[in-house]
């Protein structure tokens, strides 16, 4: 009767350890691929969001995504391709959002000069109506 029971187990186990050394294997394969698009696509948005001004009107969110993005750059070269991939993702964040606060404060500052030529407007136009 153990006999049994142990060839038993012993069938179910084989299968179970396959399936973890393939994961495993795959796991290891997935680590090990530069992450190549991902540093494209974060490069570009960095840029894009240097270019709608984040330095200026987004300062601490485009900081962040430049450290993260030299963090990035470093990990690549140690090959340490998973971290490299996270910090290129958080870079590319961190420069989306500076990219649209820098569009957002733009387009309050365009609102903000419409609005105060309206009052000027209105002050000469109530002085030549006296």
């Amino acid at each position: 009767m153990n006999k049994a029971v142990a060839n038993h187990a012993s069938r179910f186990q084989l299968p179970k350890l396959a399936a973890i050394a393939l994961g495993g294997l795959l796991l290891t394969a997935c680590a090990g691929n530069p992450p190549t698009e991902q540093f494209a696509v974060t490069e570009s948005a960095v840029r894009s969001a240097v270019s709608a001004g984040g330095t200026e009107f987004a300062a601490v969110e485009m900081r962040a995504a430049q450290e993260k993005w030299k963090e990035a750059e470093m990990a690549m070269q140690k090959e340490d391709y998973e971290r490299a991939r996270k910090l290129a993702e958080q870079a590319e964040w961190d420069a989306r959002v500076a990219q649209r606060k820098a569009e957002a404060a733009k387009a309050q500052k365009a609102v903000d000069d419409a609005q105060q030529g309206i009052r000027e407007l209105r002050e000469e136009g109530m002085r030549s109506v006296r």
